[in-house]
């Protein structure tokens, strides 16, 4: 999948879309996708000019949300038309266990993603995977957890304080994924 496939399928846009090319993938088994880091990453725009190399390791929350996404468009590569996300559905990041950073990337690595889709279960998916900078593996995920919901259900106004309503809408082709990690 080139970089017009992948805004197909995903609902995020810049600067949270955050995988840029897939290389191999079988549908609901495996998926190898890439993320290339530049110094112009919107992370690094507080750095000041006394900024060490380290400054600019890529954040561990980027690459497990880049990840996330390649492992969305493992499960929503065997998914049905009536069954992909719509301006109706959400894509919702529920969490990551056993997440481990073993090492760092910078600008001008090309981090690839290995995700396997382990199960879906209703509209929730798990995976598991590496993060891989050239032949040096730099995060596991033990197991992420993704869910499809009805945007009605997400964005019903919660109850406050008071009892009255919150308004919790989210905006249609808006990224509503968020979510931890665990190191």
């Amino acid at each position: 999948m080139n970089a017009a496939e992948i805004r197909a399928v995903l609902p995020q846009r810049y600067p949270l879309l955050l995988v840029d090319r897939v290389t191999s993938m079988e549908p609901g088994d495996v998926i190898e996708t890439v993320k290339a880091i530049t110094a112009t990453e919107p992370c690094y725009a507080h750095l000041g000019d006394d900024a060490t190399a380290e400054d600019y390791a890529y954040p561990a929350s980027l690459l497990i949300e880049s990840f996330g996404q390649s492992a969305a468009l493992l499960w929503l590569a065997g998914a049905t038309p009536s069954d992909r996300v719509t301006d109706d559905s959400l894509l919702l990041f529920v969490g990551a266990r056993e997440y481990t950073v073993e090492g760092r990337a910078y600008p001008g690595d090309v981090v690839r993603h290995v995700v396997r889709l382990e199960r879906v279960v209703a509209d929730t998916a798990f995976a598991t995977g590496e993060s891989w900078v050239g032949q040096r593996r730099i995060g596991t995920v033990g197991s992420l957890m993704a869910a499809r919901r009805p945007r009605a259900a997400v964005a019903e106004p919660a109850a406050g304080p008071n009892g009255s309503g919150v308004d919790r809408t989210i905006p249609a082709n808006t990224s509503a994924q968020g979510g931890r990690h665990v190191r």
